[in-house]
């Protein structure tokens, strides 16, 4: 039987808060999709650009409900033994050496090597077994993992529980706090997204842009901040955006501001950001597009 904990939070304001606490800074609408989750006790479903903060959010969760962070990270080809738990087949191997002697009759055999002192327990069983307060568990880039994993998260997603042929259902003990993000590198498939609550997390506004440099860099100053967080904020919007094949996530900016820091960089200028393209953009023509002209653009004051 799976235990409700009373939730953590009382309040929209108080995620907020418990958030920004761990150097996290959302929007008030993220805010009430975790508050939500938490509540209602299920998994939340991130889907947004790379770099806008999907797996942070999990990181600074885990870190703001006193939680250990288990994180499944997948990809094309990921397997039930590597989500889920596989056996010790050496020491069920080593046992079942051991009592060739004994002739023990083959039900009593199955038995023995089949416990659960031979299981070796992966992110998605850690999880519903993690002692109280439970775990936050990171499903990481879902959409990379192929269809028949999806249909097998469904018994996860929908009850917190999962089915292993040689011991039975494994119900939570403490219903673990689920957060899976994706990409949309490909649609996922509609059941998984009924068993979840939805949020789309796109780019910060400026001023929580800024917000979240100061909060990681803060050997920056204020001054190159600010220019940091709007001159990302104007490569994203058009028609700027359109030059790139893909914009630079939260990730970047606060990346970049760690670079430039390390250059003891005082203020933006063209030939500085030409020369530290490459933290911006991760694609050759993006970086050749940021050509000193463009750059020059951008960080001349909106009004003129």
């Amino acid at each position: 039987m799976t235990v409700a904990l009373a939730a953590p939070y009382a309040s929209i304001d108080a995620v907020l808060a418990g958030l920004q606490g761990c150097g996290y800074h959302a929007d008030r609408r993220l805010a009430a999709a975790v508050f939500l989750a938490l509540r209602l006790q299920r998994p939340l479903l991130l889907e947004g650009e790379p770099g806008v903060g999907k797996t942070e959010l999990a990181k600074a969760l885990a870190a703001a409900l006193g939680r250990p962070l288990l994180r499944l990270q997948c990809y094309d080809g990921l397997e039930l033994r590597d989500a889920l738990y596989e056996w010790n087949y050496a020491a069920q191997l080593l046992h079942l050496r051991a009592a060739e002697g004994a002739s023990p009759d083959a039900q009593t055999m199955e038995h023995e090597v089949y416990q659960e002192r031979y299981l070796i327990r992966r992110p998605l069983l850690q999880a519903l077994q993690a002692p109280p307060p439970g775990a936050v568990l990171l499903v990481d880039e879902v959409d990379r993992a192929d269809e028949p994993f999806e249909a097998f998260l469904l018994e996860y997603l929908g009850e917190y529980q999962v089915s292993i042929p040689e011991l039975g259902t494994v119900r939570a003990a403490v219903a673990p706090v689920t957060v899976l993000t994706s990409n949309r590198t490909r649609e996922l498939n509609d059941a998984v997204k009924r068993r979840c609550l939805y949020h789309w997390l796109d780019y910060p506004e400026r001023e929580r842009e800024l917000a979240i440099v100061r909060a990681q860099v803060p050997e920056a100053s204020d001054a190159l901040s600010a220019q940091i967080a709007a001159f990302v904020g104007r490569l994203r919007e058009q028609p700027h955006a359109s030059a790139f094949q893909r914009a630079p996530g939260v990730a970047e900016s606060v990346e970049w501001a760690r670079a430039l820091v390390a250059l003891d960089t005082l203020t933006l200028d063209p030939e500085v950001v030409s020369d530290t393209a490459g933290v911006l953009f991760k694609q050759r023509d993006d970086v050749a597009a940021l050509t000193p002209d463009l750059a020059r653009e951008l960080l001349a004051p909106q009004d003129a």
